[in-house]
């Protein structure tokens, strides 16, 4: 089997409706198995799988799993080649999957393939590479530096927003939102590190898998567009310290002995203080 295509859900029956509609046009000639995992959804997700598109393997969780976990339950029953993860509030183009298939063909040494993403109003989705958050580039982000100067390579590191955007390009990571894999980098990189429940896994397989010598590529020859913050709840308290959680653990799972001189006590406050304050600058737009 060449593709298996993996799709966690929470609670965005609309969403993921639309999107195994164009996951399956874009699969039209590729062998390929579809999974469904639901985390507990109560909209009626897990009975629109079930009586609209038979032919995906649904896996129905007792509870909110997580996204790392739920993805690795259907990653260790994948059976393709190559393993596609995306996020339910999403549209695939009809060629995507097989230009992804094409990338992976012209350069052996990817092991992981991200396209470009966009967002519901065709802008671009800056997540959709990235580099590692290092001191210094969370510094630049957090003070506001990275969009003061958007174009420059040393202050523009996080989105990577001095790239073309039609570029092919070797990036630190790509999004979660939309990630390939080959199967092979599984046996030495090991599945998504289920200590993030949401955010910050991406960043952590992207960091593994280029320790373990392989590639990240920006692949722009196709995109997809992505109705971004709809598989997850209204961005409240909650979400903004997982988000922010997941930047701790990333920091003292990676950058703890990596050498760089910015105490690591330093940096975990400055990412509790931007939690406080984009928390603080939400609450009083709304």
């Amino acid at each position: 089997m060449t593709l298996s295509v993996i799709i966690v859900s929470y609670n965005v029956k609309n969403y993921l409706e639309q999107a195994l509609v164009s996951v399956q046009k874009a699969l039209s000639g590729i062998s390929h198995e579809i999974f469904v995992v639901d985390n507990a959804s109560t909209d009626g997700s897990a009975a629109v799988v079930k009586e609209k598109f038979p032919g995906v393997m649904l896996i129905e969780n007792e509870k909110n799993t997580g996204f790392a976990r739920a993805n690795n339950i259907a990653v260790k029953r994948a059976a393709g080649e190559y393993i596609s993860l995306l996020n339910p509030d999403t549209i695939v183009q009809e060629d995507t999957f097989s230009i992804l298939l094409e990338a992976f063909s012209t350069y052996p040494e990817a092991g992981m393939v991200g396209c470009k993403i966009l967002n519901e109003d065709g802008s671009l989705q800056l997540s959709c590479r990235r580099s590692f958050p290092t001191p210094w580039v969370s510094l630049t982000r957090m003070l506001g530096l990275s969009k003061m100067f958007p174009n420059s390579r040393l202050f523009a590191r996080y989105n990577m927003t001095y790239l073309d955007a039609d570029n092919i390009e070797e990036v630190d990571a790509v999004s979660g939102s939309f990630m390939t894999i080959r199967r092979e980098i599984l046996e030495t990189v090991g599945f998504l590190d289920e200590r993030f429940f949401m955010y910050g896994e991406d960043l952590d397989w992207c960091y593994r898998i280029k320790q373990a010598g392989w590639k990240i590529l920006y692949y722009p020859k196709t995109s997809i567009i992505h109705f971004k913050g709809k598989s997850a709840s209204e961005k409240d308290w909650n979400q903004i310290k997982l988000f922010h959680k997941a930047m701790v653990i990333f920091a003292e799972k990676h950058l703890r002995h990596s050498g760089i001189i910015t105490p690591l006590w330093l940096l975990k406050t400055a990412v509790r203080i931007k939690a406080v304050l984009t928390y603080i600058r939400r609450k009083a737009l709304r």
